[in-house]
Parts: structure tokens; sequence; C-alpha cells
């Protein structure tokens, strides 16, 4: 398989474990919210949260399957890729104020960050 196929296929993994967190979400924010370290508080709480937890995620669910598409720009995996690291960066740069993520979220940070250099590493010369 060529590295394109590859890419196009871990845009489509990127995607449907995007839907999947924002479903997740959307079905029972307060669980999500305390796995992630939250408290939700008042509407503007949830509001904040819809905004990051499905909002968020389902646009990099609709642009990795817009990268992921035979003949777009190779550039669409590469905004793709960043929307992913950006959450293991924004960790990273807690990280030095408050520590590292812990449990699950920990997994999760390290799964973005593998997930997006692959998406980077894949991308076509």
């Amino acid at each position: 398989m060529t590295r394109a196929g590859l890419r196009r296929q871990l845009l489509h993994l990127v995607a449907c474990a995007s839907s999947l967190a924002a479903l997740a979400a959307m079905l029972d924010p307060d669980r999500v919210a305390t796995v992630m370290g939250l408290f939700l508080v008042g509407v503007n709480g949830y509001s904040q949260f819809y905004a990051i937890y499905v909002g968020t995620r389902l646009a990099t669910a609709a642009l990795a399957l817009l990268a992921a598409r035979q003949g777009e720009p190779p550039v669409l995996g590469d905004i793709t890729a960043l929307f992913v690291l950006a959450q293991p960066i924004g960790r990273f740069i807690a990280a030095f104020a408050i520590g590292l993520p812990q449990g699950f979220l920990l997994v999760v940070c390290g799964i973005e960050l593998a997930g997006g250099i692959a998406l980077l590493a894949l991308r076509p010369r």
C-alpha cells in the first residue's frame, strides 16, 4: 500500500474516533467530563464542554473525511494532523505548570500524539 493510501486509512480512523468521542460526549456529558477531570456547572459550563468536546471533535472528523478523499491536496491532511496534535501540545504546555495528565487521559494523549505524528510522517512526497 502507498503512503497516500495509508494516510487515507489513518484519516478515516481519525474521523471515526473523533465522531465516536463527540457522540459519547453528547450522550453522557457528565461522565465524559468526569473522566477528563472536569466538573460541569451551569449553562455556560455545559456550553463550553459541548463547544470543545462535540463541536471541535465533529469539525476534526469532517476535516479528516474531506482530507481522505482521493485527489484532495495533502495540506488538508496536514491541517487535520494539527487539529489532532493541538490536544497533546496543550497538555504538554500545561505539564510545566501542573504536571502531566494521569490515567486514561494520559493514554488518550499518547494516542493523539502518535496519530498526529503518523499523519505528518505519511504525507505524500
